[in-house]
């Protein structure tokens, strides 16, 4: 699980940051008066796949490696050995 949420920050990160220089790209390019349809389309496909990342439940705050340390992953009750129930009989 833990490589899963590793995976999902990186690719998050990774979006994030590639629509940053996109939105740089398409102020220079309105500063200079350039055509920017094509930046503008790629950088509505970034927010649309981020946003399809929030919508299935992505906005939830990832737990912290402390926080995921503190988890008990135990079994509620103790199983039996398997040697204990022989030497009784």
């Amino acid at each position: 699980m833990d490589n899963r949420i590793n995976e999902i920050c990186r690719k998050i990160s990774a979006l994030r940051s590639q629509m940053l220089a996109e939105e740089v790209s398409i102020r220079d390019q309105v500063n200079h008066d350039l055509d920017c349809t094509e930046s503008s389309l790629r950088l509505m496909g970034m927010r649309a796949e981020l946003g399809e990342w929030k919508a299935a439940g992505g906005s939830d705050r990832l737990p912290t490696v402390a926080e995921r340390l503190k988890e008990d992953y135990r079994p509620v009750g103790k199983k039996p050995v398997k040697g204990a129930q022989s030497r009784r009989e």
